[in-house]
């Protein structure tokens, strides 16, 4: 079954604060967390802040200690204050859109403004906004009740940031045509305006929506409203469990998109869940192929046929014998590392990639085994070709076992902020990539009679960039699990921007070095072969940030295609 996700689905800017505050806050743990009402309106995120001793609260009663998290809706001004008087520590994870509006109606009331507020009665974020009103204030949901109000001479008019764009254009047109003076303000979010014209979109295109979030979400309620208003089939679903695979299995295109408190990793079990249905028009051969595929970067032959290839290229560039022994080694360490360290720490990946976890619990005894199969063929085969081989790559083995393992006893870990390697900040990137770079570049210099160290050089720094700019990325499409088990990468510590920018810089100044090093007789004429892979992984990077393409299979199979595709380019070299 094709799926069209949405570019803007899952967590809005305001929902990915709140998490990030109270998800670094908890694995600071540094004392009891609460948070004033429900932080947001999801009950999968509730029931996981629950267990991570994260507490819903509705009053302070008892709560003498620890700290207090004002939830994304916001809360009104009196309750505010009554928090901060308690001398707790405060965190305030308000929306910042939700702030703004907040301080709209408490400026235009003290002007002696009246509010009139649309939106969801008894809402949480309408019960904080009516909180900073100085004057009575009024809430409406619909143009007929515009006639319900009294008359009023000064009226500002404010929307809930997540209403429905179009019913809030027909009230504000009701309201202005019974007091023509009244003040409309534009305070919808973005994230909602786009989230609603974006299903718009989706009309003609897809044969039905499928909205992923809770039931009990005003702002995923509106996207089923405003899907439906546009006479597309939809199914609104809080998980993968209740999606009715009868119905949808006689379509072609499913569109899935998902309210602003749906994390990454229910959108992408229902995206899985979805994609593993036969469409109406779909073949079996593609069927399978596509299955086939998913299997390969699952169980990590994807990531390890990269090593490959791109061994096989970087003897080209250094102009060395060009053998399969230093690739099928690169090959082999590089699947026997991921895979067993997967299965060392599993921490984030029931929340990054819940099919991969799934295919982790289901193949675990297979994995396991190949995994021990294949360091021990590795560490054989460096045996084979020499001493200085066999003593690095035993060496690099116990590194990258050690990896996710505690190297602090347990009775003294508290003394520590890091008992393991992975626990330091951006370690998992910079490890990785320095693995890379000794099993691909360096270990097939130990034996050689002649270095040519420029050469090698430009070899270390090609292999290092391409799997920074890989794991990196990687990184960034699983935030939201890292935040969860607490795993401090350089996309949390730094945040997205900055580390954009950071692997475009790495990425120019390698591909300078690969364009001006022929000149300068660095290296041969293959510099230019190898600077195709790296531009094809900058278009990828590219196609992330602009969100062409969602994380998930076929971006990462997109971006493990770069280092295959360097594989391919060798051999034509050599062939020609």
């Amino acid at each position: 079954m094709k799926v069209r996700l949405a570019k803007t689905a899952g967590f809005c800017m305001g929902v990915r604060r709140a998490m990030e505050l109270v998800l670094t806050e908890v694995n600071r743990k540094k004392g009891p967390l609460f948070t004033f009402g429900p932080l947001i309106h999801n009950n999968q995120v509730l029931d996981l802040l629950a267990s991570k001793g994260v507490k819903a609260i509705d009053d302070l009663k008892g709560i003498t200690n620890g700290a207090i998290v004002i939830r994304a809706h916001g809360i009104p001004l009196q309750t505010r204050q009554e928090i901060k008087d308690t001398g707790l520590k405060v965190i305030d994870a308000t929306c910042p859109k939700v702030a703004k509006v907040q301080a709209l109606l408490r400026y235009h009331t003290k002007k002696g403004s009246t509010a009139v507020i649309v939106g969801n009665r008894g809402h949480a974020e309408v019960v904080g906004l009516l909180g900073y009103c100085k004057t009575p204030a009024h809430v409406i949901e619909t143009k007929e009740d515009v006639l319900s109000l009294p008359n009023l001479e000064q009226v500002v008019v404010v929307a809930q940031t997540t209403q429905n764009v179009k019913n809030y254009s027909e009230v504000a047109k009701a309201i202005k045509e019974r007091f023509p003076s009244a003040q409309v303000l534009n305070t919808i979010c973005n994230a909602t305006f786009n989230r609603q014209m974006e299903i718009r979109s989706f009309a003609g295109q897809v044969d039905a929506t499928v909205v992923v979030g809770g039931f009990h979400s005003g702002n995923t309620l509106r996207l089923v409203q405003v899907s439906r208003e546009s006479n597309t089939p939809t199914f609104h679903v809080e998980t993968e469990k209740d999606l009715d695979k009868n119905m949808l299995s006689g379509m072609k295109v499913i569109g899935v998109t998902a309210g602003a408190s749906t994390p990454n990793w229910m959108i992408k079990k229902v995206v899985s869940e979805i994609e593993g249905i036969r469409g109406k028009t779909e073949g079996a051969v593609s069927h399978w192929l596509k299955r086939f595929f998913k299997f390969l970067l699952a169980n990590k032959v994807g990531v390890s046929s990269g090593a490959f290839c791109l061994s096989y290229a970087t003897a080209f560039l250094v102009e060395r014998a060009a053998g399969l022994t230093f690739p099928f080694l690169a090959f082999l360490y590089i699947y026997a590392m991921h895979v067993l360290n997967r299965f060392l720490d599993r921490g984030a990946s029931a929340y990054n990639d819940p099919e991969r976890a799934a295919f982790l619990i289901k193949h675990r005894l297979f994995l396991i085994i190949s995994g021990v199969v294949a360091v021990l063929s590795a560490v054989l085969i460096s045996y084979l070709i020499g001493m200085k081989t066999f003593i690095v790559l035993c060496g690099l083995s116990l590194i990258g076992l050690a990896y996710s393992l505690p190297l602090v006893p347990e009775k003294a870990r508290h003394r520590y902020s890091y008992y393991k390697i992975k626990d330091i900040p951006g370690s998992r990137s910079l490890s990785e990539s320095l693995a890379w770079v000794a099993i691909v570049a360096v270990l097939p210099l130990l034996e050689a009679d002649h270095i040519a160290w420029t050469a090698a050089l430009i070899s270390c720094l090609t292999v290092f960039t391409m799997s920074y700019v890989r794991s990196t990325m990687f990184d960034m499409f699983d935030v939201q699990g890292d935040l969860i088990v607490g795993t401090e990468t350089l996309p949390i510590s730094l945040g997205k921007r900055k580390t954009l920018l950071i692997l475009k810089a790495v990425l120019v100044v390698v591909c300078l070095f690969l364009i001006l090093c022929p000149f300068l007789g660095f290296v041969g004429w293959f510099s230019y072969v190898l600077l195709v892979p790296v531009i094809t992984l900058s278009f990828c990077l590219l196609a992330y940030e602009r969100r062409w393409v969602y994380p998930g299979f076929v971006l990462e199979a997109m971006v493990e295609g770069n280092f295959l595709i360097a594989g391919l380019l060798a051999l034509i070299w050599q062939a020609l």
